[in-house]
């Protein structure tokens, strides 16, 4: 599923026009992300956490031609699934 299909889906589950489905998406796709950008946490209870991890800085192999590289330390966004996601795949 791609956003197209999941604003249809919300505009049809929602009864609403997909106008107003792409900006409540966008809406909270923009809450995530700005949360996440400042070192918090987003917990839908009963779908799952957003949270930042810290990836360490590394030495990493350049594939093509072997040579070692450093990788610098990141910041990446981690989602875990809630038991109500979880239960409902299984």
């Amino acid at each position: 599923m791609n956003k197209t299909e999941l604003i249809d889906h919300i505009a049809s589950q929602a009864d609403i026009s997909k106008a107003a489905a792409g900006r409540a998406l966008d809406a909270v796709i923009g809450g995530v992300t700005t949360t996440l950008k400042k070192g918090g946490t987003v917990t839908l209870v009963g779908f799952g956490t957003f949270a930042v991890g810290k990836r360490t800085a590394r030495a990493g192999r350049n594939p093509r031609t072997g040579e070692t590289i450093k990788i610098k330390a990141a910041k990446v966004p981690k989602f875990r699934p809630g038991k109500a996601l979880k239960d409902a795949l299984n």
